[in-house]
């Protein structure tokens, strides 16, 4: 068993395409191996049906055509784990442990690492009542029905990549199209079939983590996303979302009561909530004016902004491209959902005059999701800063973006216009994610974050948090080392305000010392900045928040 002085950050993240997990991994990977981070990490997901082949293979044991592949809906990938093909999909527990390896003459103790995983998962399924065991000569779990979990692991710089795989309830019909492993004489089985009853992922993970802890060292440190996937991967109908029910909380007809402006069971605000709203200054009248006047949005009026006075008032407004309609429906958010008008091509120079007539130096860009379009936006936004360099060669551009559905292209698009700032918000913690972003997800969200940062080293890389909305501190503390260990370098996090009765309910308003609190572990993690406090919101001192990580 290895000791370790650290932490082993447990994450399950639900279901993830494979080449996002690939990325993620890697970035934390990275994160570890250059010491961005200080913890282990073990990332637990289930993958849409892949097949993966290992530097041991060359895809020979792969027995069907791509046009088999396509009609099946699965992917086939060549990556650098050890091991030859296997195949990845709904049902399976995969698990990434990212986690230091001890040295071992001139290299690393892979092999060491190897039996170490095969231990943990003997150990599990023990505890499940199943008997397994490794066999010399061969990588994996072993039962007497066949193979129930495959391993495939890489070590460099002295940190794993890759992992392990468990059969827990897959459509084993998947595994006839290849040769697993390479081995063509062993069958292959799964939990559910050893034991004559269907097993659920959840079970199993709770039978792993202590194992994980017992032969990775480290204090364990676990969030667990919901277990319950629904596909996120379907193209965008804004028919059958209705139908399915996703805008209900919205689209409600009966508005809850509240009393003294709270919903049941809500808290009383605290005075450190109190909001100065003065409508009657010049700056503000002047913003509001030129918006309504170039047929702009600004997020700030959209999404109720508790600093619109303040920030409006010094000049400073942050601009929502593509629209005012959104094709999801957020629980915390304000704006607008349904079915979006058409891209207004103008709009990218609007919003470039706009900025030049403020006489902006630092302008800040965002947009309702569009999951209508093929690119998400992307173009808009690359035009939009263009347009604002080409007319104010001086101002600088933060772009608070979507996650274009897990798409890299759309992402560099943005990034080949060279913003100053990439900003995309996590929004809450991973346990969440489901019940509050629709169509979103957190390894997502850290997977494009860390893209981000590889496109362009010298753009500083930003997220956001907001609190209040059911998660406890040592999540927000989790999430604020995940954000750290893919590359992020700013985050903010402020006060969630239920914008209307048909919101998800405030749960608790989140005292300043806090706040005070998650901006000295954000110091202590090594992110360049956090500005965190009650009315934190993503743009909020903005500017300031890049000059201090310069």
């Amino acid at each position: 068993m290895i000791q370790r002085d650290r932490r082993l950050r447990t994450r399950w993240l639900g279901r993830v395409p494979y080449g996002e997990a690939l990325d993620l991994q890697k970035a934390v990977w990275e994160g570890r191996s250059t010491g961005r981070a200080d913890d282990d990490y073990l990332l637990l997901l289930e993958h849409p049906h892949t097949y993966t082949v290992g530097r041991n293979g060359d895809g020979s044991n792969l027995k069907v055509d791509a046009g088999t592949l396509d009609r099946i809906g699965a992917d086939l990938v060549f990556t650098d784990r050890g091991g030859d093909i296997t195949y990845h999909g709904p049902g399976q527990l995969v698990g990434y442990p990212i986690v230091a390896v001890p040295a071992l003459g001139e290299g690393w103790d892979s092999v060491g690492h190897l039996r170490r995983i095969e231990t943990m998962l003997i150990n599990t399924l023990a505890a499940l009542g199943v008997e397994a065991w490794a066999e010399d000569g061969f990588t994996g779990v072993w039962t007497k029905q066949g193979k129930v979990a495959a391993i495939g692991v890489k070590v460099s710089a002295g940190v794993s990549k890759h992992g392990f795989s468990v059969n827990v309830n897959p459509d084993l019909g998947y595994f006839d199209h290849i040769v697993p492993c390479g081995i063509a004489d062993r069958p292959v089985t799964s939990l559910s079939e050893i034991l004559g009853e269907a097993v659920g992922i959840q079970t199993v993970i709770e039978s792993l983590i202590p194992f994980a802890a017992e032969v990775f060292g480290g204090r364990p440190e676990v969030q667990l996303g919901t277990f319950a996937n629904r596909d996120r991967s379907s193209p965008y109908d804004i028919d059958a979302m209705v139908a399915a029910g996703v805008f209900s909380s919205r689209r409600d007809d009966v508005t809850p009561l509240t009393v003294r402006g709270r919903l049941p069971g809500e808290p009383e605000k605290p005075e450190w909530m109190r909001i100065r709203a003065d409508l009657s200054t010049d700056g503000f009248r002047d913003i509001k004016k030129l918006m309504r006047g170039m047929e702009l949005h600004t997020v700030c009026e959209e999404a109720g902004c508790p600093n619109i006075y303040e920030c409006w008032e010094s000049g400073t407004s942050t601009m929502m491209l593509l629209g005012d309609t959104c094709t999801r429906a957020c629980a915390f958010c304000d704006i607008k959902t349904g079915k979006p008008d058409p891209v207004d091509p103008e709009e990218p120079q609007r919003a470039a005059a706009a900025v030049e007539e403020m006489g902006l130096r630092y302008a800040v860009l965002t947009s309702v999701d569009r999951d209508d379009l093929a690119d998400g936006g992307a173009g808009v936004f690359a035009a939009t800063i263009e347009a604002i360099r080409e007319r104010v060669p001086d101002c600088e551009t933060e772009v608070l973006i979507p996650d274009f559905k897990g798409d890299a292209g759309p992402l560099q698009t943005v990034m080949d216009a060279r913003p100053a700032v990439l900003n995309h918000n996590t929004e809450t913690v991973l346990r969440l994610q489901r019940e509050i972003r629709t169509a979103a997800n957190y390894a997502r969200s850290l997977t494009l974050l860390a893209r981000a940062k590889w496109a362009d080293p010298s753009v500083a890389v930003k997220s956001g948090l907001i609190v209040g909305m059911g998660e406890t501190e040592e999540e927000v503390l989790g999430a604020l080392a995940d954000l750290r260990a893919v590359g992020v370098d700013l985050v903010t996090i402020g006060q969630y305000l239920r914008p209307t009765a048909r919101h998800r309910p405030i749960d608790r308003y989140v005292h300043p010392d806090e706040f005070d609190r998650y901006m000295e572990e954000g110091r202590r993690l090594g992110l360049a900045h956090v500005e965190a406090g009650p009315l934190v919101r993503s743009s909020y001192h903005a500017r300031e928040a890049l000059e201090v990580a310069r």
